[in-house]
């Protein structure tokens, strides 16, 4: 919904409708089960080993700064790296540092917009006399709150200026296993954890056991090969572990077997083929797991426009994400609503993994509602708190009321929504315009 900046009372112009593009690629995952003690030395000794060369190529890539893609040296790099691995492990490690460098400045230039629009704001509250109000912006209750606000304000700027020097010099600060996990070091006993426990999880985030696919290579890989037949595992080791090999041709084969029960049709389908396949293995340390992640790119699929939806004369059905809910109803081709309403319940507590999950759970059930009632395509609003999160304490209220109030429009979890709407959207034969 575009806001209207005209008269106050004014109702919003709704923005015109769009499609949303299909997904770019599928993933999978399907545990190492019956690994021996011998397999997981191996993996570990494999993951740490490249792992360390990795950032070392990511902390040379982020040294060369934002310079057009010939002039980064990954060539040069992708030859060192070859003599302490492989050709093919070298192409994964500078792929993925260059992918890493180009998501970490995406993500400053996304810190310096908002950093920007929340200075913005406050400037113009602090245009204006406490309690008073010119136009639409109001200013402060009162002297306190308005002296605490000069001093965030001083705050903001200078984290700006750090900001935008990085993005000047190309030089993002990017922390291999992740920012919270590295500041969880300082906080074990808040945490739960002991120093041990903490240093499993530290190292299993920065294994590296990644191979990217090659169409051509059988089954699609040749650093990380699965067969299809038996779920056989084996991996190229790295030369200066060579001597760890079981199988021929400096190969290590793996006592576990996967079978990708989940999209095993499309798996079965690129591997028979050898066409590309990425392949991951991930540790859990809480869980003592090893997992067998694969993905791979999808035909680029044309959706129908809103225009096309509309033509046909097919129901749609509208969805409203709400905190704690999802309101559905039927709309016949007039975009009038038919059938009664429907709730879904939406609880999103507890960890990552139960809050993903019921997620799922609540759009499996609007695409069976969809199913049932044969509507062609999901309608949902195109919700974008991008500026409310980033300026919430001067848009979304203060006080007690206020807190609450951003505390619940920051649980709304509308990206998670829109991504997870999409894929199981597209892969049930739904389009989904907004």
């Amino acid at each position: 919904m575009a806001r209207n900046r005209g008269k106050k009372g004014e109702l919003r112009v709704p923005a015109a409708p769009f499609t949303v593009a299909a997904p770019s690629g599928a993933r999978t995952r399907d545990r190492l089960k019956g690994l021996t003690a011998a397999d997981a030395k191996v993996l570990a000794l494999v993951g740490e080993h490249l792992g360390s060369y990795q950032r070392a190529d990511l902390a040379a890539r982020v040294r060369v700064g934002n310079v057009p893609t010939r002039q980064t040296g990954r060539a040069g790099r992708k030859k060192r790296l070859t003599a302490v691995s492989s050709s093919r492990w070298a192409g994964a490690m500078t792929r993925v540092s260059e992918d890493q460098y180009q998501l970490s400045m995406r993500c400053l230039m996304d810190e310096r917009s908002g950093l920007r629009r929340r200075i913005q704001k406050i400037e113009q509250r602090l245009a204006v006399a406490c309690g008073q109000k010119c136009g639409r912006e109001r200013g402060y209750a009162d002297q306190a709150e308005r002296w605490q606000k000069q001093r965030h304000l001083r705050k903001l700027r200078a984290r700006l200026g750090v900001v935008e020097r990085q993005i000047q010099l190309g030089r993002p600060s990017i922390v291999v296993g992740g920012r919270h996990l590295a500041g969880t070091r300082h906080r074990l006993v808040e945490a739960g954890l002991t120093e041990a426990r903490w240093r499993e999880r530290w190292e299993a985030a920065r294994l590296f056991l990644t191979a990217d696919g090659e169409s051509g290579a059988p089954y699609g890989n040749y650093t990380i090969s699965v067969d299809p037949g038996n779920g056989s595992v084996t991996l190229v080791l790295p030369e200066p572990l060579r001597h760890l090999a079981n199988a021929p041709r400096g190969r290590y084969r793996l006592t576990s077997t996967v079978n990708f029960s989940h999209r095993r049709a499309e798996w079965l389908d690129r591997v028979d083929a050898n066409q590309a396949v990425r392949y991951d293995i991930v540790h859990d340390p809480a869980r003592d797991r090893w997992y067998l992640d694969a993905s791979w790119s999808t035909g680029t699929t044309v959706s129908p426009t809103p225009q096309e939806i509309r033509a046909s004369g097919a129901k749609l059905l509208a969805v409203d994400l709400n905190a704690d809910h999802l309101a559905a109803v039927v709309l016949d081709p007039h975009g009038n609503p038919i059938d009664r309403p429907h709730t879904v319940p939406l609880e999103l507590t507890g960890s990552t993994t139960n809050r993903d999950g019921r997620l799922r759970a609540a759009i499996t059930h609007l695409i069976h509602i969809a199913h049932e009632h044969g509507c062609t395509a999901i309608v949902v609003e195109n919700l974008d708190f991008a500026d409310a999160r980033w300026a919430g304490r001067e848009t979304m209220g203060r006080g007690r009321r206020g807190k609450s109030f951003r505390r619940t429009v920051a649980g709304i979890p509308t990206a998670r929504f829109r991504e997870r709407l999409r894929g199981m959207a597209y892969h049930q034969g739904r389009a989904w315009p907004s």
